[in-house]
């Protein structure tokens, strides 16, 4: 028997919960349905933080949009989301059904590496449109994950997972579908957006073991699979301010922030914001504070 997964059983047989040890070690996995289009009462899609994965069925018209493309959803379309690739989902008022997972990276720690697959890369197809025949199949996929989470089997979360890759490798053996329309639209606006919420999805730092990743613009740009050029200019246009400068504001707020209202030390606030060494952290400080750290905390 599968200790981890029989305590995780036990904790929310007994008292619907589990310590958060416990669910740290198993990760998160949950699967859910997209409740269709009620006038007066918008379709959302939840799940917006930043450290879920998301699979999703939608059965209906709409659009994703990301950096420098959108892409049209015609009739229905299996969808893949990494939660450190900006996009925004619009027309949901369009979309009749649908059904959705979401897991984070730790559900899947020690059975592989969800980032060597293209459609969780910065730079491969996220989005498949599908026949009505590949929608049931991918739905029956979906279904069994609902049988499955429900179930009080000890290993589910080894079927999940499974279940999982399933999706995956059934949007991988697909070709791109040619009624994928990708369209330049207000790219400057929507690429300026979208660095300022992946700017901001690092933020706010609870934990000195978490770590700012993105602390350039050359890595931004990578993220968002566009040149460095393109992002400056685009920021620079709709913002009036460069992408370095608005990297070191929000740093800066954060690094103000964390001295004034925690108990880290200078060192483990430098090392959570990005900074490989303590003193790159005070001469980053005292260029824009004109103070050091340490006197910001104690004034």
């Amino acid at each position: 028997m599968n200790k981890v997964e029989s305590i995780e059983e036990f904790y929310k047989a007994k008292f619907n919960w589990m310590p958060d040890n416990i669910r740290k070690e198993i990760g998160h996995f949950n699967v859910f349905k997209l409740e269709p289009f009620v006038p007066g009462k918008p379709t959302s899609i939840p799940y917006k933080r930043r450290d879920y994965f998301k699979i999703i069925l939608v059965i209906g018209n709409s659009q994703v949009h990301y950096a420098d493309k959108v892409i049209e959803v015609q009739q229905q379309a299996l969808s893949f989301s990494n939660p450190q690739i900006p996009y925004k989902w619009e027309h949901l008022d369009n979309i009749r059904s649908g059904v959705y997972c979401i897991f984070n990276l730790h559900f899947f720690h020690q059975y592989g590496n969800l980032s060597q697959y293209s459609v969780f890369k910065p730079d491969g197809t996220h989005v498949f449109e599908l026949t009505n025949e590949q929608v049931n199949e991918v739905n029956l996929v979906f279904q069994h994950m609902f049988a499955e989470i429900n179930s009080g089997y000890v290993y589910k979360y080894d079927v999940l997972r499974t279940l999982v890759f399933e999706l995956i490798h059934y949007a991988l053996k697909m070709q791109p579908s040619a009624t994928l329309e990708k369209q330049p639209m207000h790219a400057s606006q929507r690429i300026a957006t979208l660095f300022l919420e992946l700017l901001e999805r690092q933020f706010p730092i609870d934990d000195t073991h978490q770590a700012v990743k993105l602390r350039s613009a050359s890595g931004f740009a990578r993220q968002l699979n566009i040149h460095v050029n393109h992002l400056n200019r685009a920021v620079k246009d709709i913002t009036e301010k460069t992408t370095s400068q608005l990297i070191a504001e929000r740093v800066l707020q954060e690094a103000k922030v964390l001295l004034k209202h925690s108990v880290w030390s200078v060192s483990e606030i430098g090392y959570a914001l990005g900074f490989a060494e303590v003193t790159h952290f005070n001469n980053f400080f005292k260029k824009h504070m004109d103070l050091s750290p340490l006197k910001f905390r104690n004034v």
